[in-house]
Formats: structure tokens, C-alpha cells, sequence
């Protein structure tokens, strides 16, 4: 399984960010709500390029929320080109990807990076390589069938996502009545 063009992954929440600022962080995504303030924790971060996305974590329109859409997507596929790029200047790199908890933008945010840079891999790959970064991984399945739209995937993201939400309610039950309690029950139902 190939790697990012980079050497060393990270995805975390917000409440983490100040235990990443001495592990020489080299490039961040930040997805985040739209009226969130900017976080003054990457003033501790030394010299890093940082990317910030803002929309909201749902998955179904709602009054007032800024829902994801292809656009949001194409900017972090955009952002995994540039870490192409940039590989001939780089001998190593940190990639830090987060959102408010970890769990679902940001994750989503890394599998469409993974899924970018390795188009060979099986569907199921890029799903076992995010869970080895973020074990509770809960990636946003608009964003996934984005990413799997623009990819040309074929449906073959979406597929590798159900399963992926199988593995995560057997492996971590307590997902069920979080997604239930946060109107995600149209992702549980993608498990069945």
C-alpha cells in the first residue's frame, strides 16, 4: 500500500492540537465549523502550510449549517496535488488533518487523500491504512461519495465505506448511539 506523498500522518480533534505543535508538523488541513474562531494553537506550530475548510458536520441540509459539498472535496483533492508536488522539495513531512473531534470530517478529509494518491489499491485499503491513523475513525459519507464522484471511483468508495462502518459498529458499538443521537442514522443504515 503506497503512503501520502508524505512521511508521517496525523488526524486528530481540536482538544489535540496543542500535543501536535513539537512533532514538527510540515502541512495541516483544518475542516471546521464556519463560525468557529480561527484556533490560536498553529501560532505554536513552526513553519507549516495549512489549508482551512469550513462547513458543518451533517450529512443531510439543515436550517442555518453550511452543508459539504463537491467543491469542499475538490479543495482537498487539490491540497493532496500540491503534497505531490511538493515531494521533490521535501526529504520528509508531517501531515496533520483535523476537525472539531477526529472523527468524521477529518477522517473523511484523509481517506480521500489516501483513496487520491493510491488509485491502484483495493476499495477496502485505504479504510484499513485510516483506522491504523484514527482507530475511531467515522468518515462523512457525503464526502466520501464526493470524493468517490471526483476519484471515478464507481461507487467503489461508497461499497468500501459500508463496510468500513460494519467493521467500526462491531469493533466500537457506542458508534450506534452516537450517529443515532447525532441524525447520522442514514450512515448506520449503510452498515446493515
Amino acid at each position: 500500500m503506497q503512503s501520502l506523498a508524505i512521511s508521517t500522518l496525523t488526524i486528530c480533534g481540536i482538544e489535540e492540537l496543542p500535543s501536535h505543535s513539537v512533532r514538527r508538523v510540515t502541512h495541516v488541513l483544518s475542516v471546521l465549523d464556519p463560525d468557529l474562531p480561527e484556533i490560536d494553537t498553529f501560532g505554536t506550530y513552526g513553519e507549516h502550510h495549512r489549508v482551512t475548510l469550513r462547513f458543518h458536520d451533517i450529512i443531510d441540509p439543515a436550517e442555518g449549517k453550511v452543508h459539504p459539498v463537491a467543491e469542499h472535496v475538490g479543495q482537498i483533492l487539490q491540497f493532496g496535488e500540491s503534497l505531490r508536488e511538493g515531494l521533490s522539495e521535501r526529504v520528509e513531512g508531517h501531515l496533520l488533518v483535523h476537525c472539531h473531534m477526529g472523527i468524521s470530517r477529518s477522517t473523511a478529509a484523509m481517506l480521500a487523500l489516501m483513496a487520491q494518491n493510491d488509485a491502484d489499491a483495493g476499495e477496502d485499503e485505504p479504510f484499513e491504512r485510516l483506522r491504523s491513523v484514527r482507530p475511531q475513525a467515522w468518515p462523512n459519507s457525503v464526502m466520501i461519495g464526493f470524493a468517490d464522484e471526483q476519484l471515478g471511483c464507481k461507487g467503489r468508495l461508497i461499497e468500501a465505506l459500508r463496510r468500513h462502518y460494519r467493521h467500526q459498529l462491531k469493533a466500537q458499538p457506542q458508534f450506534n448511539d452516537w450517529m443515532t443521537t447525532l441524525g447520522r442514522g442514514r450512515e448506520l443504515e449503510m452498515a446493515v
